[in-house]
C-alpha cells in the first residue's frame, strides 16, 4: 500500500511514544522487548482507559488490559469492537488486532485452591495472547496431594509451569520437587488473617528450599505469565535430540 508522505509522517512521529497528557503510549515497546504496552487498571479512570485503548488500536496493536472491575467493563462496554472479550474471573480485557499465529509450546498453569483460579486466569490469558499454549490444572493444593500426583504426567508435557498459591504457599514447593521444568510461583492474597494478605505465600516461595523456582509478586498472574511466555519461547530454539 502507498502511502502519502503526510501520512507516512503521521504513522511515524507516534512510533516511539504518543503523548495523551496523562499518559505516554510506547508504542515501540513490542518491538523493542517482545512484548507490548498493557493497560494496568487500577487507578484509572474509565476515561483513560478508553483513549489508551484507542491509542493502542489505531497502531494495530493487540490490547490488554488486567485488573479491570465489572463495573468499569460495564461502562466501557459501548466503546468496545464487538470482538472484544472480558474475562470477568481474570478481570481482564482482550482485543485482538493482529491476526492470531499457531500457539507455540506449552505453559501449564497449576492452583492450589478454587480461590485462586482469577490469577491463574490472568496468567493463562496473558500468556495466550502473548502467543504460548496454555493448559490449566485447578484445585490441586496440599490439602489433598492426591489430587495433585494424579496430573504430574500432564505437567511433564510443559515447558514451563506457573503455579499460584494463597494460604501457606505450598503448592510451589511440593511440584519444585517432583518436576524438572522452571517454575514460576505466584503467591496470591487468598487466606485468613495470619496470610497478611499474601505475605505468608510470599515468603514461603522465597524461602523455598526447591530448585529451579522463581517468585513473583502477590496475585501477579500478568508478570508470570509474561515470564512463562519468555521462558516458553525459548524451547522454540533449543536443539533437538538426535
Amino acid at each position: 500500500k502507498k502511502l502519502s508522505p503526510e501520512d507516512a509522517f503521521k504513522q511515524l512521529q507516534n512510533i516511539s511514544y504518543e503523548n495523551l497528557g496523562f499518559a505516554k503510549i510506547d508504542h515501540h515497546r513490542e518491538l523493542r522487548s517482545g512484548l507490548p504496552e498493557v493497560i494496568y487498571s487500577k487507578g484509572k479512570s474509565v476515561t483513560q482507559i478508553k483513549k489508551i485503548i484507542q491509542s493502542i488500536s489505531k497502531a494495530g496493536s493487540n490490547i490488554l488490559a488486567t485488573k479491570l472491575s465489572s463495573d468499569m467493563y460495564k461502562t466501557l462496554k459501548p466503546t468496545l469492537p464487538k470482538k472484544a472479550i472480558y474475562n470477568k474471573q481474570a478481570q481482564t480485557l482482550v482485543i485482538k488486532n493482529n491476526k492470531s499465529t499457531v500457539k507455540k509450546g506449552l505453559i501449564t498453569i497449576v492452583t492450589a485452591g478454587t480461590s485462586d483460579i482469577p490469577i491463574a486466569e490472568e496468567a493463562a490469558t496473558t500468556a495466550d495472547l502473548l502467543g504460548s499454549k496454555v493448559e490449566t490444572i485447578f484445585d490441586v493444593g496440599v490439602a489433598g496431594l492426591h489430587r495433585l500426583l494424579d496430573n504430574v504426567k500432564k505437567m511433564d508435557k510443559a515447558r514451563v509451569i506457573i503455579v499460584v498459591a494463597g494460604m501457606e504457599g505450598a503448592l510451589a514447593s511440593v511440584i519444585g520437587g517432583l518436576v524438572s521444568q522452571p517454575i514460576i510461583a505466584v503467591p496470591t492474597s487468598v487466606g485468613y488473617g495470619t496470610s497478611f494478605g499474601g505475605i505468608s505465600a510470599l515468603l514461603t516461595m522465597l524461602n523455598s528450599c526447591a530448585t529451579g523456582m522463581a517468585v513473583v509478586n502477590i496475585d501477579n498472574g500478568f508478570g508470570a505469565g509474561c515470564m512463562a511466555h519468555r521462558i516458553n519461547l525459548l524451547g522454540e530454539f533449543a536443539p533437538k535430540n538426535g
